[in-house]
């Protein structure tokens, strides 16, 4: 079994070039995670890595797959200039260690909950997990391991996240798209979620 990481950190290079920023962040009881930086046309891009070297098992289960199971990275984009997006390192990679610090499957559809806005002064202390495969394609391994899906992250503000737990993902989806919400504003307000 060849090691996972440098192959979607070759994966990253190819969809985005050299990062320009890299920051590492160790918890206990997890391995290193990583949040790296892409700067492309008014945009910040920030990617995990480090989150897919094992793949994400069923909590319940007594003993951990170190080879089946779902794996993934996290990416979040946002416009540049218009808040100080670069301290969502520490909670991006808080969310990256979920999976292995509190067993918690990370897929399309699912809420993480920071806790704390994602950055200073931001409106959003969660995010909406969507799907993957449109910036970065997903980097399929030698079997039986899974591919590497590289996951879009949307900021959702407190009462879009509770929204969504009534409503669901792809209702809170159709109201962004419907109000021309621009998602990668880091300063944006709510969706009107009445009416």
């Amino acid at each position: 079994m060849s090691d996972v990481t440098p192959l979607v950190e070759a994966r990253l290079r190819a969809a985005f070039g050299v990062p320009d920023a890299r920051a590492a962040v160790t918890f206990l009881g997890a391995e290193r995670i990583e949040v790296l930086r892409y700067v492309d046309a008014g945009l910040r891009r920030y990617v995990t890595l480090g989150m897919s070297a094992q793949p994400m098992g069923d909590p319940l289960a007594t003993v951990a797959d170190p080879v089946r199971g779902p794996r993934a990275e996290l990416l979040l984009t946002v416009r540049a200039g218009r808040a100080e997006t670069d301290k969502v390192l520490r909670p991006l990679a808080v969310l990256a260690a979920s999976p292995q610090v509190e067993g918690v499957v990370v897929a399309p559809g699912s809420s993480l909950e920071v806790g704390e806005p994602l950055w200073p002064g931001a409106p959003f202390s969660a995010v909406l997990v969507a799907e993957g495969g449109g910036l970065v394609a997903d980097l399929a391994l030698d079997g039986p391991m899974e591919p590497v899906r590289f996951l879009p992250l949307l900021p959702m503000t407190p009462n879009e996240a509770a929204w969504k737990r009534v409503h669901g993902a792809a209702a809170l989806q159709e109201r962004w798209l419907a109000h021309g919400t621009d998602l990668r504003d880091p300063a944006r307000g709510p969706v009107r979620l009445d009416g």
